[in-house]
């Protein structure tokens, strides 16, 4: 029971990783709070996991909702033990197609919504004795694809805020790492359409273990840095990606 006693906060929690990420840490004995603008699935989701998981409804990109879950959590718990940063979107076009609102909209979730989470959560994290901020950035976050300047950006963008972070909150007690999975079978992937089936199609040919990831598999590595098994530990890249980068 690795996390026996802790609070953590999962934002995209209702399905996929962030699902998995949810089961993985109740398993192990913590309180969940699942983070999700769906409040439809992140209620079923919650109901789904049992007692220890919990709902509440969170537009990662929104800071006043940001500033409401962190108050919830603080109401009832009195203390956020971990968090973990891994709503996001995936859009693929080619540079010359994209729009300004589809590159907005992809940084806003995917880059925004780790500042602002890290912003509210961290005040409320100092009162606990270790904790631990992890940001779900993406291999992508080392390199470059076509059609995914927005994503790619991104990503890249969250290594450095989590850096940053891991600086400024260290005196804290408040260790911050990134997690960049490679492919991964969750339902945005699954479900991809398009260019962006193409360019996850083109991805799938260079993994050497000849597979995807499976959830669980990108869970366990997130369970690491929620856990003291990690205590020394901040400001690092951690890769789950078959060998790509390799």
């Amino acid at each position: 029971m690795k996390l026996e006693g802790k609070v953590a906060l999962i934002t995209g929690a209702s399905m996929g990783m962030g699902k998995g990420h949810a089961e993985t840490f109740i398993s192990e004995g913590a309180t969940v709070y699942l983070a999700d603008i769906n409040d439809e699935k992140g209620n079923a989701t919650a109901a789904e996991l049992g007692d220890k998981a919990h709902f509440v409804h969170l537009d990662v990109t929104n800071e006043e909702d940001w500033a409401k879950a962190i108050q919830t959590i603080n109401a009832e718990n009195g203390v956020l033990d971990i968090l973990v940063n891994n709503a996001g979107i995936s859009v693929f076009h080619p540079l010359t197609e994209m729009t300004k609102d589809q590159y907005m909209k992809t940084i806003e979730i995917n880059q925004l919504s780790v500042f602002l989470g890290m912003k509210h959560a961290a005040p409320l994290m100092e009162k606990s004795s270790a904790a631990s901020i992890i940001n779900i950035s993406s291999i992508e976050g080392f390199h470059g694809s076509i059609g995914g300047y927005a994503y790619v950006s991104s990503k890249f963008a969250v290594r450095g805020l989590t850096k940053s972070a891991a600086l400024e909150l260290a005196p804290k007690n408040i260790r911050v790492n990134s997690v960049h999975p490679g492919a991964v079978e969750t339902p945005m992937v699954l479900q991809a359409t398009g260019a962006q089936k193409e360019a996850i199609e083109r991805f799938k040919e260079t993994i050497p273990m000849k597979r995807m990831a499976k959830p669980s598999e990108v869970s366990k590595l997130v369970l690491f840095l929620a856990s003291e098994d990690s205590s020394y530990s901040t400001g690092s890249e951690f890769i789950v990606d078959g060998g790509v980068l390799a």
